[in-house]
Order: C-alpha cells, then sequence, then structure tokens
C-alpha cells in the first residue's frame, strides 16, 4: 500500500522567518487524518530566514532527527551541547526526561531542513545529543542508514526507537530496494527530484505512505536526494 501525499497538500504556517509545511498535524495544523505514520510522529520541512531559528524550548520523550538539505543549523541545548550541522548531514537529539535546545540559521543564507520525530520505545532516559557527517558521495546510488535503534547499524546515529533513517543520492535510472517488512511503516520524501515506488510517481517534497509491502523498490526518475523512515 502506498499513499502519496502531495506537497501542495500539506498543512502548513507562514511564521515569515520561517516558512512550515507539515507532513502530520502539528502545532496549529490538525487533520485527524494524518496524526502520524505507526510510530512516526512529525514529519516539517522547514524553511529558515538568515539569522532567524527557533528560540530555547522544551522536548520530553520523543525522538528528534534534523536532516539539513540546505545550508546549516547550529543547535545549543541545556546539556551544554553545541554544534553546527551542515547540508547533508544529520543530528539527532534523544530528549528522554526533558531537555531544552535552540536551532539557528546563523548562516547568510536560508537555510532548509526535514525535522523528523519518533516516539521511543519507552519514556525516560538521560536526553542526549548528536551529530555527524553524511557525505552524499557515500549513499550515491544506495540507502545509507542515517540514524537507527538497531545495534547492528554501528554507523549511523544511535536513536532510542525501533526505527531507521536512511538516505540515498539517486542519478536518473538509479534503482534502489530496503527490506521492509510487511508489518513495518515506510515514509519516503524526495528532499530533490522524482521517484517511482511500485509505478507510484512521488515528486520533490512530496510524502509516501507504505505499509503491507516486504520490498520498497525504488526508480529515480530524475537526479534526486531521497530520504526513507522505517518505523514500527
Amino acid at each position: 500500500m502506498i499513499e502519496v501525499r502531495p506537497f501542495a497538500t500539506l498543512g502548513g504556517a507562514d511564521h515569515g522567518w520561517l516558512q512550515a509545511k507539515h507532513h502530520f498535524s502539528f502545532a496549529n495544523y490538525y487533520d485527524p487524518s494524518r496524526m502520524g505514520w505507526g510510530a512516526l510522529r512529525v514529519w516539517n520541512d522547514d524553511t529558515i530566514a538568515a539569522q532567524e531559528g527557533f528560540p530555547p524550548h522544551p522536548h520530553r520523550d520523543m525522538e528528534i532527527i534534523t536532516y539539513v538539505r540546505k545550508g546549516a543549523i547550529t543547535h545549543e541545548d541545556s546539556l551544554g551541547n553545541r554544534g553546527r550541522t551542515e547540508a547533508g548531514d544529520v543530528q539527532v537529539m534523544s530528549a528522554g526526561t526533558g531537555v531544552r535546545h535552540s536551532e539557528y540559521n546563523l548562516e547568510p543564507d536560508t537555510t532548509q531542513i526535514f525535522q523528523i520525530w519518533i516516539m521511543p520505545t519507552a519514556a525516560g532516559g538521560a536526553p542526549q545529543w548528536g551529530a555527524r557527517p553524511f557525505p552524499k558521495g557515500a549513499r550515491a546510488g544506495r540507502l545509507v542508514t542515517l540514524a537507527s535503534g538497531f545495534s547492528q547499524d554501528t554507523d549511523a546515529l544511535p536513536i532510542r526507537a525501533s526505527a531507521r533513517v536512511l538516505g540515498a543520492t539517486l542519478k536518473a535510472g538509479d534503482r534502489c530496494e530496503y527490506q521492509l517488512g510487511a508489518d513495518r511503516h515506510a515514509y519516503l520524501v524526495p528532499a530533490t527530484g522524482a521517484v517511482e515506488i511500485e509505478g507510484v510517481v512521488v515528486k520533490a517534497r512530496d510524502g509516501a505512505a507504505i505499509h503491507n509491502t516486504e520490498t520498497v523498490s525504488i526508480k529515480a526518475l530524475e537526479e534526486s536526494e531521497i530520504v526513507l523512515v522505517d518505523v514500527d
């Protein structure tokens, strides 16, 4: 089963400094048919103006993954962590028992991110933060695990969820597959380009909700950068 959620149909908000699109109900956008997808609770497509950002605010009991598509985001939190994550790279925060953080675009130009929230397998635990580069060349033509709650994914950033976040860069005509399992949920968004999944076309910034599918087969219709989340 594949349900495409075209970018034009997404909820959103214009805050001036922030242009936000929401794949699922978030903040003032509410759609009872789009409350999440399995353990995936939030997928926000944010465009942040230069020298603007999210001031300090709290989170708890959520796995928050930030995939930077353009520019860079600078993170600072109540644990003393501070880091700058550039386009193509990833940061994760396990909010656990509670943490305050800020995220600012301190760059001279616009920054674009996907921010993804996944429900943890259990509440509580000490909050954690981490970030690392994932060179696009290393995921050319194949899916690479960026963040994972599975111990075998030793090269991925750790999260506390039965989930994976994967990324790939594909040339037109490239194909790749992901072994999902019929009992799992996947959500795929092309940051750029367009892909085809079992005959269904998914364009840039559209979402594809996938379930009851053993293998996700992806064909790039044009040069594409994709992000795929696998959750229970």
